[in-house]
Formats: C-alpha cells, structure tokens, sequence
C-alpha cells in the first residue's frame, strides 16, 4: 500500500506546476536539521544491532492523511503524514521515522558504542557519539576552516559570519543566534531561576552556572592541566583552556591597533582602552577614573583606609595584594628572578624587566608631546605633568602643590624644620 501512494505522489508533483517560492521560506529548526542528518548517516554506515529487542506494534495509518508542501533549503518538498503515534498520536510521513519516535515511549536504545558501552535509541546518535572517541569532524565552514563533529553545529557556527539571528525577543527586540541563547535571556524579563543550591539556597537561570557554584561547596576541581610538573587543577573548563595557553603560547585575542596579541579577552578589552582613552569606572568620592575595575577597587581604600592583606609573621597589613607579597620577600630573604647579565635578583617579575632595561638602553613610553622617552611608565607620567600642569600632591599646611610626592615631602621639612641628612 504504502508503494502504491508513493507513485501517486510523484505523479500528482509531475502533473502540478512547480509551486513559487514564498518570500520567506520557512526556517529548518534544529530537529529538523538533525533528522536530515541521521537520514544521511544511517545511509553510509554500518552498525551493529543489539538482538532481542521489543516487538513494536504495527503502525496505523491515519485515516485523513494531511498532504503538506514545505520549503527544504530551496526546493519544495511534498510529504504525506500518514502514521500516527498510538501514544502522544504525533503523525509521521515515514514508517521508519514512526518507530524510531516510539524508543522515546519505551526507552529502548538498541545501538551500543563498543568503546564505552553507551547506548542510544538512533543508529545517527551512535554514530555522532563514537566521533567522541575518533577526533573526527566532518563538517567544515568554509569562510574560517573550523571542523564540527555535528552538521547543526556548523549551521549554528556560520551565523558568526553571516551575522544572522533568527530567535527575537518580543519584549526588548533582541535577536538571538541560537534559541538556547533567546530562552536564557527571557529569563531576565520573567526573574525566573530554575535552578537552585541546595546548601545555600541561591538560585540560578542555568543549569552550569550552578553546577559551578556548587563547586565552592565541594571544592571540586575537575579540570587538570597535563602539561605542568606540579599537579594544577581548575573548577572551570575555561579556566583550563586559558592556563594552557601559557604552555602552547596561543594569544587568539589580537588588538586590531597596534597588533598586541593576548591569551584572555579581557586583557585585550584593557588593552584597548589605552588606545581609546576610555576610563569606564569612576570612584564615586573623588571623581578619579580608571581603566580596570581592579585599580578602582585599590584606589577607594585610600578613603576607607582598609588594608585587607596582612603578613602572618609580623601583622602588617597593606591595601594591595603585591605589597604584601613584597614585604613577605622581606622575612624570606627570597629574591625569585635573577638578572642574566650581572646576577642582580629581585623579589618582583616586573623589577626584573625594569632593571634589564638598564642594559639594553630601552624606554619603551614616549611623550605624545615631545618624543621624549622613558624606562618607567611611572616617569613618563610624571614628565607629562610638566605639559598639563597638573601638580596633584599638595601641603596640607600652606596648599602648596607639587609634580612628584618627594617634591612634596621634600617641602613638608620646612614646616617641621626636620634635616634628616647629616
């Protein structure tokens, strides 16, 4: 029977004239995608079934089998749904198709992967699956050159280059690339946050985001890096990659100004704002600016006077982290880099790079002004004072102002009548 309304089919196309095309035709959703793919796959390979597997019902037909034309990458295809599901009576054009839906009601998965004895309900999932354990990856865009293990993925990939973003939201007129990506962000208009810490009752829009916050419960560090003689290990996989990347060397984030290249993004955002001038956080006491949230948080201790970093050995506490470590260097006597050309140590990475500039004649920050060069960066800001006039240090007695702090203590003596020098 089924032959029989095949050949009807094809023969009422033939004798209709070729349907127009609309002028928006209707987008192939993920699964649709993924059912053309396992039609390819179940095609060109070969797998073993596992045996003794439940007997299905035999499919009916319907009785008002719906005849639809849908658009498929271009070409107009017309399909029969005439098999229905007994159980949620879902319709199918195909017997095959029909079958394979049930394994959703009875559970079964009847491929098996002989690697890691996974088992899937689809002969398609099997084989996406065992590209797991080969490396490979069929699917290559052909703008950038990047490989995907699955055929969706690639389609998804390729909106980065076309810029498309189909799912739109209807309370703000986003657009989203991926519908994971519209769902996640409704959220932000419902509040709503599916998932929740049982230890601490914090809620989260993600299932990730939890599992990652868990892990300041357990302590779970799952992700370990292979490279490095002492055993590293990180609670995010991201975390990882980026570590990697100081044994691989990899600097993907390039500055599109200067060249610069950088292993985070977040470094080459920094970065940009030295050509921009953009100084995004703003201390809300004294009206400074900064480039990094970090020299923020570090300058607004100068009001509270925190000092949240103690030394364990003699209770000094300082307001920057790197004090600390350098006055620690103080009870250790430990100096970790060594000068390759005279043997001088220092307790800091960068002193290292400031002293060997001594030796290679470098000064690598110039005026905008006047060319004039410098080793520090610290000295080029205090020369470019001589240019705005800016004398920031002031005396707290007579409101005298100064370019450099030693200037002002320096000056401050005359009010004390101190004479330190002998």
């Amino acid at each position: 029977m089924n032959q029989y309304i095949e050949v009807e089919i094809k023969e009422e196309m033939k004798a209709n004239e070729e349907p127009v095309l609309s002028q928006k035709g209707e987008v192939l959703v993920k699964e649709e995608l993924e059912f053309h793919e396992e039609l390819s796959l179940r095609q060109n390979y070969e797998i073993p079934v596992i045996e003794n597997i439940e007997v299905y019902e035999e499919p009916r037909l319907k009785e008002d089998a719906e005849i639809q034309v849908k658009e498929v990458t271009g070409v107009h295809v017309k399909k029969i749904h005439q098999y229905m599901c007994n159980q949620c009576n879902k319709d199918f054009s195909q017997k095959n198709d029909l079958i394979r839906h049930q394994r959703t009601h009875t559970g079964e998965k009847r491929y098996q992967c002989k690697q890691c004895d996974k088992v899937f309900t689809q002969k398609g999932s099997l084989i996406k699956h065992q590209r797991t354990h080969t490396g490979e990856k069929p699917y290559q865009c052909n703008q950038c050159d990047k490989t995907f293990l699955r055929n969706t993925s690639l389609v998804l990939h390729q909106r980065n280059h076309t810029g498309e973003k189909p799912y739109h939201c209807k309370l703000c007129d986003k657009d989203f690339a991926k519908k994971d990506y519209l769902i996640i962000h409704q959220m932000t208009h419902t509040g709503d946050k599916p998932y929740q810490c049982n230890q601490c009752d914090k809620t989260f829009i993600q299932k990730n985001d939890l599992i990652k916050h868990q892990r300041t419960h357990t302590g779970e560090k799952p992700y370990q890096c292979n490279q490095c003689d002492k055993v590293l290990v990180f609670k995010r996989k991201s975390t990882l990659i980026i570590h990697q990347r100081t044994h691989t060397g990899e600097k993907p984030y390039q500055c599109n100004q200067c060249d610069k290249a950088f292993a985070k993004k977040c470094n080459l955002i920094q970065h940009q704002r030295t050509h921009t001038g953009e100084k995004p956080y703003h201390c809300n006491q004294c009206d400074k600016v900064f480039i990094q949230k970090s020299n923020l948080i570090q300058h607004q201790r100068t009001h509270t006077d925190e000092k949240p970093y103690q030394c364990n050995q003699c209770d000094k506490t300082f307001a920057i982290k790197n004090n600390l470590i350098r006055h620690q260097s103080t009870h250790t006597g430990e100096k970790l880099y060594q000068c390759n050309q005279c043997h001088k140590v220092f307790t800091q990475k960068g002193s290292l790079i400031t002293h060997q500039r001594t030796h290679t004649g470098e000064k690598p920050y110039q005026c905008n002004q006047c060319d004039k060069t410098f080793t520090k960066k610290c000295n080029l800001i205090q020369h470019q004072r001589t240019h705005t006039g800016e004398k920031p240090y002031q005396c707290n007695q007579c409101d005298k102002t100064f370019i450099q702090n030693r200037d002002l203590i320096r000056h401050q003596r005359t009010h004390i009548r101190e004479k330190p020098y002998q």
